[in-house]
């Protein structure tokens, strides 16, 4: 005969009311359905080999959804060292590059059944090492880094997008730069582009060093002069078009003669094509402009942006999925896997005017 406290049924049901969510305990659904503990956690948590009768299972099930019963993910954790937690670094949460990413990263860990944390740390190396001790001291089972300069090994399986640095136990996810620099070049080259600009990135993007060096290599290659005053160097820490703008008015100021833009990323086009707009300049008809990146809005500016692709929710998804394959033993870890990039031609190239 089960025997329940007076008033249990009353006080328990108050804790299901709709759309409120209540701290109840295992221990409370028990004691509501008058059960032991031990057979109300068998069933909650699904443990196999148990002779229950399904009617008492299916009581114990009416009863928790009843009471809004969510089990302890903490104390599951700490007895299996199971947290099904990521935590995944990136330098800020705007849009473009970083949340295109995000997005394929998202959809794996939701349909793989983990949780995550996301810290932007604004490129700080200060904030990068003490958010990855915070992820681990939180129970993270693996970190993801996107577009974050890591420098020392860590301490949980960890990937990192847009990695270059060969660090011990890191797997690095990276766009062959080499072949999208032979990608943008040719094609400006194709179309008769000699007197080339150039914006170089940031100091602080992980691609910033690997783009350059591949648009020196495959410049060298073509005959095509990368002339010290028609580059300019990005230094904003930014996701916005206003990146792009003042370093093209710089350039418009020298008055030296080009006829095509390569630009660092697609944010940074927009801008210059901006720049270029606001003195009456034609795209392409005058300059023409590249992108990287090819974020959603580069199919939708005026013009349309020729750009290299990387395919970035596709990236955070291979990361991921490397990043899972490492936790649960089903794969050796590998220091690199490389991303094709591909040209995507639009209308902010064309021939140049003679």
């Amino acid at each position: 005969m089960s025997i329940k406290q007076p008033g249990s049924d009353e006080k328990q049901k108050e804790n299901a009311h709709p759309g409120v969510y209540h701290s109840v305990s295992l221990k409370q659904v028990a004691a509501y359905l008058g059960l032991n503990p031990a057979t109300v956690s068998v069933v909650l948590n699904d443990v196999p080999g148990r002779s229950i009768p399904q009617a008492t299972r299916d009581r114990i099930k009416a009863a928790a959804k009843e009471m809004n019963y969510q089990p302890s993910l903490l104390a599951r954790s700490l007895r299996n060292r199971r947290t099904l937690t990521i935590g995944i670094l990136v330098p800020e949460l705007g849009e473009g590059y970083h949340t295109q990413v995000m997005s394929g990263i998202g959809d794996q860990l939701i349909s793989a059944g983990y949780f995550y944390f996301t810290a932007h740390h604004r490129h700080k190396q200060s904030l990068v090492d003490e958010y990855t001790r915070m992820f681990i001291g939180r129970g993270a089972q693996g970190i993801i880094a996107i577009d974050t300069l890591l420098e020392h090994p860590i301490p949980v399986p960890s990937v990192a997008v847009a990695g270059h640095r060969h660090i011990k136990g890191v797997t690095n996810v990276s766009l062959d730069h080499m072949r999208a620099a032979e990608l943008a070049l040719t094609h400006l080259y194709s179309l008769g582009h000699r007197n080339i600009a150039f914006m170089h990135g940031q100091t602080f993007s992980s691609d910033s060093d690997e783009r350059w060096k591949g648009l020196v290599e495959v410049a060298n290659r073509l005959g095509l002069e990368i002339r010290p005053e028609l580059v300019v160097s990005l230094d904003r820490d930014m996701t916005s078009p206003e990146l792009g703008y003042p370093v093209v008015q710089q350039l418009l100021a020298t008055k030296l003669p080009f006829t095509a833009i390569v630009a660092f990323n697609d944010i940074s086009a927009i801008g210059a094509i901006r720049a270029l707009q606001d003195l009456n300049l034609s795209i392409p008809g005058d300059i023409s402009i590249i992108g990287f990146d090819n974020i959603k809005a580069a199919a939708f500016t005026q013009p349309r942006l020729t750009t290299i692709s990387q395919p970035l929710a596709e990236i955070g998804r291979v990361a991921t999925q490397t990043l899972l394959n490492r936790i649960h033993g089903t794969d050796h870890p590998r220091d690199e896997i490389t991303v094709e990039p591909e040209l995507v031609i639009r209308e902010s190239t064309g021939p140049v005017k003679h």
